[in-house]
């Protein structure tokens, strides 16, 4: 289907007309014009605001995954300890991540239908592991949880560990994210979840104690950071720019904020909300357990037993609706409800929610 009538997939999200038709114009040469310097430069004092942060903000082509594998390979040496908090397939794939350049990896695995929650332990861990970096997922979004990372930030910082990294790639733009007041070194987002522009760009914010480890690591690749630090003042890129793709994240990014972040975070908390009720009162059980944190931007939901997930998305589809399948072990058997950016809205998550109640 090339086009969703009624678009609920949690990420690549709908993008709306006004994001899209900045791409419709022959831009120049990002190497060359100083326009590109000034909108990129734009762009990432927006994401700042949005993030929570003063910290730099690189900008990079390529979708979200990138910023993930980025901020371990810049930071990291063979040898080095991370600890890996995994609610999910997002947390754990950071162990996978690690020991695929040659890192340590200790996870703590807490279950997918549940939320970071025993502190007591993670302290425990830290002190006798004494990790250079600690990785979690703030909004995972397989299971639709969302992890605290303000205890986690208060623990890296109360034992000295170097570095806390945070995917909030399903966060950013439909839920509050403190980068500084929490404590994180690199956040990790992308242009195509919450800000709902295509899914052409990844961003991370970088503290100071993250660009000097990056100096000491002198990581050189695609996805090294390290090249972007003086980009703006130097009025130069390590590779060719990707002008479309900058500008629709930028106008992205002046949507959400001409709305104003507080109107955005409680639209995203209505329509979960509303979501929530409405998968409930068909009989239907969402995945994460009823003490876990849920997340405002994306619900899970496990698959109707008596129609199995093939028919079950066979017949949405069949009345315009689209929702997310899962991964690995939840494959087949929970699929996602992707209530985040411009499908936040409670005529869109209405007419969803009544397609499911005429399915099942």
């Amino acid at each position: 289907m090339e086009k969703y009538f009624i678009p609920m997939v949690p990420g690549p999200v709908s993008v709306s007309e006004e994001v899209l038709d900045v791409a419709h114009v022959d831009y120049g040469s990002g190497d060359l014009e100083r326009e590109y310097v000034e909108l990129y430069d734009s762009t990432t004092k927006m994401l700042q605001k949005i993030m929570g942060t003063k910290n730099d903000v690189v900008l990079q082509t390529g979708e979200g995954m990138l910023a993930l594998w980025g901020a371990l390979k810049n930071c990291l040496k063979a040898g080095d300890k991370v600890l890996v908090l995994s609610t999910g397939l997002f947390g754990y794939g950071f162990a996978e991540m690690a020991e695929g350049i040659g890192c340590k990896a200790r996870v703590i695995n807490f279950e997918f239908d549940e939320t970071i929650e025993d502190f007591d332990v993670i302290e425990k861990t830290i002190k006798e592991f004494q990790p250079k970096m600690i990785t979690m997922v703030h909004c995972e979004t397989p299971s639709g949880t969302l992890n605290p990372v303000e205890e986690v930030g208060r623990l890296k910082t109360a034992y000295g560990v170097p570095l806390l990294t945070v995917d909030s790639v399903s966060g950013i733009g439909g839920v509050p994210v403190k980068t500084d007041e929490w404590h994180v070194d690199l956040c990790l987002g992308g242009s195509q979840k919450c800000l709902s522009a295509p899914a052409s760009m990844s961003f991370v914010s970088v503290s100071n104690k993250a660009w000097e480890i990056m100096g000491d690591v002198g990581y050189s690749g695609y996805d090294a950071l390290l090249p972007f630090r003086y980009s703006v003042e130097i009025a130069a890129f390590p590779y060719t720019p990707y002008w479309h793709g900058t500008a629709q994240i930028h106008k992205a990014c002046e949507i959400l904020l001409n709305e104003g972040l507080e109107n955005v975070f409680k639209r995203h908390e209505t329509v979960a909300v509303y979501c929530r009720k409405r998968i409930t009162e068909m009989g239907l059980r969402l995945f994460a357990k009823q003490d876990a944190i849920p997340s405002p931007t994306v619900t899970s939901v496990y698959v109707p037993a008596n129609i199995g997930w093939k028919e079950f998305d066979a017949r949405l589809r069949e009345k315009g609706l689209v929702v997310g399948g899962n991964y690995g072990s939840l494959a087949n058997k929970v699929f996602r409800i992707g209530h985040m950016g411009n499908q936040a809205r409670m005529n869109l998550v209405e007419k969803a929610m009544n397609v499911i109640e005429s399915v099942i």
